[in-house]
């Protein structure tokens, strides 16, 4: 590659001060939030329109320079890591919402909106975005996309792929794609929830069209205090199985739950082993017979406090320590590595113990939060990386507690992404007739092998040499993987 001769075109493609190449400027661009993880970009670009993002991508085809999109750069999996010799393609300067559209309760927004913008700018109407990750005041509606994003309130209204009804794709061959729409449902293969969760592999995302929900009328949030982290994990099981669908239902342990009470003051009782937050919502009658029964599921299943909030400013102090769970761990411990696994409800107390034991074997820490009631589970493991070996310590402990979710019918994520840093545990997931069906996948969208190359999809090479994976014949079908 001609450095110069690419930086001239890339130049001439962005306004001035949109190309950095500086290394002091670049910095911020070397990781994303899985920050155990570096690597200095080649230059970053920062297209404003999406003619030049079909620009920047044309001179890349032309001169084989790998491509990493990035949103806001809070993705917890490494999936925006640059690639040695590779541009970082920012979104952020596409940041406007295009359209909002009261009668069919849609926005069409570009991707460098925040997730959070989105309810605040239809919230005089009663609207508001479903999906809300812990990240919502700083991450993309584009990083949703690519990572299929969850949050708190998904259990009863879905992932970013139950909510993003349209999008608009840009291929690296310069093909645009539009897929979806405001329509109910579309003829054809499902490429709209296949471009979800896709980690900027396929294409780069220009545009999305996200369904907008109306607020219910009331809401009640309950606090559960449990003497045993296994009476709470029983209790999620217990109230999903009555039939009672929360529009939130997250668990705490008591480090966890610690944490984030000396951080944000929630009002959590530090004396519990676990706690749950159950977000009940509906017309009022609805919503305050579901108080009561889950009141008394809870109690049923050990629980020896319930707070119940009612009023806006109880129900969100409640859930500001939740959302500030990540923050407040971080204030206990030098450094901490969050995993995200997703397994049956069912097998969560059997999870939990063996979490505890491997936490016990390694001798790291864990800190147990996540959103119990989707079995989406998000381990804190506290480690110094100032102490030799202790990373690798870390990583190692969250692979066995990902492989611990595949083997009890569970998957190695549920809303970070694969990125770079679960490539290993997808070996334990995906066998290699499965692991080249979605390499052909990818070679459909991006034969050039240009998008976020080395990311999401472990190669057959890595897969053998982990775990003895077994390759007919001996060759693999897809050989040019270790290209980059």
């Amino acid at each position: 590659m001609n450095e110069s001769k690419v930086l001239q075109e890339l130049q001439r493609a962005l306004p001035t001060g949109r190309l950095i190449t500086e290394p002091a400027a670049m910095r911020p661009y070397e990781t994303d939030g899985l920050t155990a993880i570096r690597e200095m970009p080649w230059a970053v670009a920062l297209p404003g329109t999406e003619d030049e993002v079909r620009e920047v991508l044309a001179v890349c085809l032309e001169h084989e320079v790998p491509v990493v999109p990035r949103g806001a750069g809070t993705g917890l999996s490494g999936g925006a890591r640059p690639v040695q010799g590779g541009l970082v393609l920012g979104l952020s300067k596409l940041n406007q919402i295009l359209e909002v559209d009261v009668d069919n309760c849609t926005a069409r927004v570009q991707p460098g909106v925040r997730n959070l913008a989105i309810s605040e700018a239809v919230a005089e109407h009663g609207l508001y975005y479903a999906p809300d990750p812990s990240s919502q005041l700083a991450c993309s509606i584009g990083g949703n996309v690519a990572e299929n994003s969850g949050g708190v309130h998904c259990l009863k209204y879905g992932l970013t792929v139950h909510n993003v009804i349209g999008l608009k794709v840009r291929t690296i061959e310069g093909d645009v794609l539009e897929l979806g729409g405001k329509g109910l449902d579309y003829p054809g293969y499902d490429l709209l929830a296949l471009l979800c969760g896709s980690e900027g592999m396929l294409g780069v995302v220009t545009e999305v069209t996200v369904r907008l929900l109306p607020e219910a009328p009331q809401k009640v949030v309950l606090l559960a205090a449990f003497s045993t982290l296994e009476s709470a994990a029983g209790a999620v099981s217990r109230i999903i199985g009555e039939g009672v669908t929360p529009a939130g239902l997250e668990l705490m342990d008591q480090l966890t739950l610690r944490a984030a009470e000396d951080f944000a003051g929630a009002g959590y009782p530090k004396d519990a082993a676990a706690i749950l937050l159950c977000e009940l919502d509906g017309d009022a009658t609805e919503a305050r017979a579901l108080q009561r029964y889950a009141v008394r599921l809870f109690e049923e299943e050990g629980a020896y406090d319930v707070q119940q909030a009612e009023s806006a400013e109880q129900r969100e102090r409640l859930w500001a320590g939740r959302k500030a769970a990540f923050p407040a761990v971080g204030r206990i411990a030098p450094d901490y590595y969050c995993m995200d696994g997703t397994i049956p409800r069912a097998s969560l107390v059997e999870v939990l113990r063996g979490i505890s034991e491997l936490s016990e074997r390694y001798g790291l820490v864990v800190g147990n939060v996540f959103h119990a009631g989707d079995g989406n589970l998000h381990p804190l493991i506290l480690y110094d990386a100032n102490q030799e070996g202790q990373i690798e310590l870390a990583e190692g402990l969250g692979r066995e507690i990902l492989e611990l979710c595949v083997g009890v019918g569970g998957t190695v994520t549920g809303e970070h992404g694969v990125g770079v840093e679960k490539l290993t545990p997808m070996c334990a997931q995906f066998n290699a007739a499965e692991l080249a069906q979605f390499e052909r996948v990818k070679e459909a969208f991006d034969p050039a092998r240009l998008m976020n190359p080395g990311k999401a999809i472990p190669t057959l090479t890595r897969c053998a040499e982990y775990g003895g994976m077994h390759v007919h014949g001996g060759e693999l079908p897809f050989p040019n993987l270790d290209r980059f």
